[in-house]
């Protein structure tokens, strides 16, 4: 019996900076049960440089990433999602498209790392802990049962999982 990864789609605003860090985490850590992407509402022209070069640091693939529009996921050849999760506040406040499938829905907010002015250091560092953050709930995420996983359970699991980490 084969079974179908869950599709999870995060989403920010720009979809360059916290939505792109945790589409690359989880389809680097997530295995064969997740399938991980992202987009944005208002979607930059390209990922954030910074967001790139601590995935890279980190050993993730960034090759396919890139900024998508949240239309491309609403409509009916979209692949369908299991779960939407926000990382971003005016992302969790703005009124999402209709998402085929009504999947399950969270909110999980971090600090924008690309609004952290000073060195560059400093910079890379916002990011860096911005990534390591997102890693950690996503590790939570990973490790439930399959039972906390099924549909019926996932938005009370997901949504539990903000209050962590």
């Amino acid at each position: 019996m084969t079974h179908q990864p869950l599709n999870v789609l995060f989403l920010c605003t720009h979809n360059s900076a916290r939505s792109i860090l945790a589409e690359a985490l989880l389809n680097h850590i997530g295995g064969a049960r997740f399938k991980a992407y992202s987009a944005g509402s208002h979607p930059g022209t390209a990922p954030k440089p910074l967001a790139l070069e601590v995935l890279k640091h980190a050993g993730v693939d960034t090759s396919t990433l890139r900024s998508k529009s949240w239309d491309d996921f609403a409509g009916e050849a979209a692949p369908k999602m299991d779960l939407v999760i926000t990382v971003c506040d005016n992302a969790a406040g703005e009124t999402c498209p209709y998402w085929p499938g009504q999947p399950a829905t969270a909110h999980w907010g971090y600090p924008d790392p690309s609004d952290v002015q000073g060195t560059p250091e400093q910079q890379r560092e916002a990011f860096r802990h911005t990534m390591l953050a997102i890693k950690r709930r996503l590790e939570l995420l990973i490790a439930l049962p399959p039972e906390k996983l099924a549909r019926t359970m996932l938005q009370d699991s997901a949504r539990a999982l903000a209050q962590a980490g």
